[in-house]
């Protein structure tokens, strides 16, 4: 997996949970999480709050344990 995939996959999604990255790129999520800080640094992606809803309307799983990170589209 290359930056521009991660880059693409995020892009699509709009916001995503580490842990659908990890199972999806199939990629340890402390490697992801030196990735993810590549486009943290440049300003296009931004880690939410903790306790930040993942917008799934599921309600199974704990807000407090999901690490949710959102492309924001530079102008």
């Amino acid at each position: 997996m290359i930056l521009s995939e991660l880059r693409n996959y995020i892009r699509e999604q709009r916001r995503v949970a580490l842990i659908d990255l990890a199972n999806h790129f199939n990629v340890d999520a402390e490697a992801l999480r030196g990735m993810l800080g590549k486009w943290i640094s440049k300003g296009n992606l931004r880690k939410l709050p903790q306790g930040t809803a993942c917008g799934g309307s599921c309600c199974k799983c704990d807000p407090a344990s999901i690490e949710l990170y959102e492309w924001i589209d530079k102008v």
